[in-house]
């Protein structure tokens, strides 16, 4: 009859066991199921082990994007993450921990380790289980939501990066939408002058802006910039860095003037926090003059048919980095007959081989001097080819912009 009762409240021990874990994985799924945050679901299994099952000790380490993190743990005081996770990574199975363990270790029983796709994604330590009886079907089930609670983690942390990547590709759209309202379309070529362009950007949204403005039929400008940063910021005040151009440049009979003032309406949107390189040259074909200035940009080239060269580098400091410009000089010169104007972004002006040579350094002024005869649209054409076999299998680093003028 003793034996009868011993067999009997086993089996009752068990059945509750049994019916606590099945309410357990209720309880846990139904949370994931209503998408309780992250926090919630540690402190479910945090309970769980420590009311339910009797542990005395646990520590859950999660792989997040920032890396392994210590979560919720039991009657652990080393939080230090660095100190054990390299300890208990190389395990692929569930592991007891033996004395000869290393010592951060020793205070627990087992290692459950949780992977996602031959990843791992979490692990947990466990120590201390009060009630050794069925002690087999207890670590069975604590791995069981262990693995449940990962699995949920994870896939809460996949879905906040599949967020994040929908919403960098809608960004990512509108700022090609922006950039592409900064590049004309096309620009003029008659008997008098012919400009072209060569537009690169880099990780499909770039920085750079290009542009031609018309005075009247002897005078226009030409105007090249680089903003500093990328994506829908960039692309956003860059596209009102044009209207304010566009808007400005004709209220002011000199340059100087017109850049103080450009200066000014930039500084008062980015508050030096964002700064803009560029370079404006206006173009009188009646007087035969170039006025620019060089506001902190990479210094134009321009090409004489008798073979002289001059870097164009007279100007000031870069835009919106300062409330009020120090100094500002307009550089001109003139024009002599046929020329041609080459202006580009930092992207060609750096742009450097596997050897370490630069293409501005070594190639750019002997390809100008070699091509200077033909039209701006085949120079770009023939330039780009030079780079492709220039940069062999190198990447591109930055966006690259040149702005081609061949005046006759």
């Amino acid at each position: 009859m003793t034996r009868e009762l011993i067999m009997l409240e086993k089996l009752e021990k068990e059945l509750n066991l049994k019916q606590l874990q099945i309410r357990s994985l209720l309880t846990i799924t139904q949370a994931i199921n209503d998408n309780v945050p992250q926090d919630g679901l540690f402190n479910m299994y945090k309970s769980f082990l420590s009311w339910e099952m009797g542990i005395e000790k646990m520590v859950l380490f999660i792989m997040a994007d920032e890396g392994w993190i210590c979560t919720t743990h039991i009657n652990y005081e080393n939080d230090k993450v660095e100190d054990v996770v390299p300890l208990i990574t190389s395990h692929k199975r569930l592991y007891t921990i033996k004395s000869d363990d290393p010592e951060p270790l020793r205070d627990f029983d087992i290692i459950i380790p949780v992977f996602h796709k031959d990843q791992p994604i979490a692990y947990s330590l466990i120590g201390g289980i009060k009630d050794k009886d069925d002690l087999f079907n207890k670590i069975q089930f604590i791995t069981t939501i262990t693995n449940i609670i990962a699995v949920a983690i994870e896939n809460k942390r996949l879905f906040r990066r599949q967020l994040e990547q929908e919403k960098y590709r809608t960004e990512l759209l509108l700022a090609q939408d922006v950039q592409s309202m900064l590049i004309p379309d096309s620009l003029p070529s008659n008997d008098r002058y012919a400009i072209s362009k060569i537009y690169k950007p880099h990780y499909n949204v770039g920085g750079d802006y290009i542009d031609y403005i018309k005075y009247d039929e002897d005078r226009f400008a030409i105007c090249i910039a680089d903003i500093s940063g990328k994506g829908v910021a960039a692309a956003l005040l860059m596209a009102n860095f044009q209207a304010m151009v566009q808007s400005l440049i004709f209220q002011y009979k000199d340059l100087e003037t017109f850049i103080f003032a450009l200066n000014q309406a930039v500084y008062r949107i980015t508050k030096a926090d964002k700064f803009i390189t560029f370079f404006v040259a206006e173009i009188n074909l009646k007087t035969g003059k170039i006025h620019y200035v060089n506001a902190g940009h990479f210094p134009p080239i321009l090409y004489r048919k008798s073979g002289v060269c001059e870097r164009l580098t007279t100007g000031c400091s870069v835009i919106g980095a300062f409330d009020k410009l120090p100094e500002i000089k307009e550089g001109v010169l003139d024009l002599d007959g046929e020329c041609y104007l080459l202006s580009f972004t930092d992207g060609l002006g750096e742009l450097s081989n596997g050897k370490g040579d630069y293409f501005e350094e070594a190639h750019l002024i002997p390809f100008i001097a070699k091509n200077s005869a033909i039209l701006p649209d085949e120079f770009n054409k023939r330039l780009l080819e030079e780079i492709e076999v220039f940069r062999g299998g190198e990447e591109y680093l930055d966006d690259i912009a040149v702005l081609t003028c061949k005046i006759f």
